[in-house]
């Protein structure tokens, strides 16, 4: 098994409330995931999602608008998009051309000549170039800037060409035939803790404080004959002035750590469970289509009777529904109890995920399915499947070709999938479905 992922730089979209950093991050991303409405302070959170330009990937982030005022909301923004900057690799710093220079836009200005990231000047909702309506942003100090409209997709290309220079370089990981690990979670689970039982040393350095660890950490080693790559993936060093913040970056630095892995630990904490952050982070793994391991930590601080286990599993089934497929493993970092049972399950679920069916035994299996429960039908026309092939591992993808995509209905997909389930495992691994539409007879 190889592993090999290059490490995706970040691009942080920074500026004053309102002038249209969303709607420039939703067109760079080529989706419409921020909120965006013509009113100062909608956007709190960031967002973050890979975008895309020539031949490079990296992960966009959406930023709330910075400002001074004394307005607790607000200032968690800022501080928020604070840690943006310092996270990223280039930062875009958008003002409104519309409106021209404001007062705000050099409070911005100020706190990125702090920094030592580029910084690149984008003069949003410019509809029609005119350098004289553009020229009084020289005084931010960042140069001429880039005169763009996010809502007409005007100037993009050339942005997005003057931020792919800033790139470091692209460093490809060397191929190994270890499996790559993640420990994901929010701060303070135990992901350092566990890290170090596994290796059974002192590693890294471990912390009841949220957010010891700034930077992933890659520790190498080999257990009965296979090697294996830790990635340890907690919140940020420094301290924030908010939680969320802080639990926010963790997020960002899982997105990285995960694009580069095989398996990934999910990290809950078994004294402080069942929030949105969990499932925010669990879903980072179900998305980037990685396997998955359940770890619940610190299973020495439960009080226990005869079916505490199965209840909490019974639990995280329901609060974690699309992670139906993870095994569920009770360790205590602390004592040291359940974690010589972690890399077993590791070795055993990567194996899982490179698992490739021989396509005659499919197809026997998929028509079994079909046999067993008819496909859908719609307005009098029902989905025929016709032939079934693994296209590739990591995780398992199958193409089907049928008669219409349109009339696959999610729920016979899941079907479909737990059918697969039952005749070949995929313990830990997601399952994909590409549909395609079969030409010829049957199929326009």
């Amino acid at each position: 098994m190889t592993a090999s992922a290059a490490v995706l730089p970040i691009v942080a979209i920074v500026g004053r409330p309102n002038v249209g950093k969303s709607t420039l991050f939703n067109r760079i991303v080529g989706e419409r995931l921020a909120i965006v409405e013509d009113v100062a302070g909608v956007t709190r959170d960031r967002l973050y999602r890979e975008g895309q330009w020539l031949d490079r990937r990296f992960l966009a982030v959406d930023t709330g608008g910075i400002t001074l005022e004394d307005d607790p909301i607000k200032k968690q923004v800022g501080d928020q998009a604070r840690l943006a900057i310092d996270e990223a690799d280039v930062i875009i710093f958008v003002v409104d051309g519309k409106e021209g220079l404001h007062p705000l836009d050099q409070d911005v200005a100020n706190i990125l000549r702090r920094t030592s990231k580029p910084v690149i000047l984008a003069i949003n909702k410019v509809d029609h170039y005119d350098p004289l309506s553009t020229a009084e942003f020289y005084a931010l100090g960042f140069g001429e800037g880039f005169p763009i409209s996010a809502e007409h997709a005007l100037g993009i290309g050339d942005l997005l060409d003057r931020v792919l220079k800033n790139f470091p370089p692209e460093l490809e990981e060397e191929e190994t035939e270890a499996i790559r690990v993640a420990l994901i979670g929010r701060p303070n689970a135990g992901k350092s803790s566990i890290l170090n039982a596994i290796l059974g040393e002192e590693r890294v350095i471990v912390s009841p404080i949220p957010g010891t660890t700034r930077d992933a950490i890659d520790t190498g080693f080999c257990y009965e004959g296979q090697d294996y790559i830790l990635v340890d993936t907690a919140g940020i060093r420094r301290k924030a002035r908010v939680e969320e913040a802080v639990e926010y970056y963790s997020i960002v630095r899982a997105l990285r750590a995960v694009e580069r892995t095989d398996v990934t630990l999910m990290v809950l904490d078994a004294t402080d469970f069942s929030t949105e952050q969990d499932k925010r982070v669990a879903g980072i793994a179900q998305e980037a289509g990685k396997a998955v391991i359940i770890v619940v930590n610190k299973w020495d601080l439960i009080k226990k009777s005869g079916e505490t286990a199965k209840n909490f599993t019974e639990e995280l089934r329901y609060q974690l529904a699309f992670l139906n497929y993870a095994p569920v493993l009770f360790v205590s970092a602390k004592t040291g109890k359940g974690i010589n049972r972690i890399l077993p399950e590791v070795a055993k679920v990567a194996n899982e995920y490179t698992k490739r069916i021989p396509t005659n035994i499919l197809n026997n299996v998929v028509r079994d399915a079909i046999a067993l429960h008819h496909p859908p039908s719609r307005k009098g026309k029902q989905l025929k499947i016709y032939y079934a092939a693994q296209l590739k591992v990591k995780p398992p993808t199958f193409q089907l070709w049928v008669n219409d995509p349109e009339l696959m209905h999610f729920s016979y997909e899941r079907f479909l999938e737990n059918r697969l389930r039952d005749e070949f495992g995929f313990t830990g691994s997601p399952l994909r479905f590409i549909l395609k539409k079969r030409a010829g007879k049957g199929g326009k």
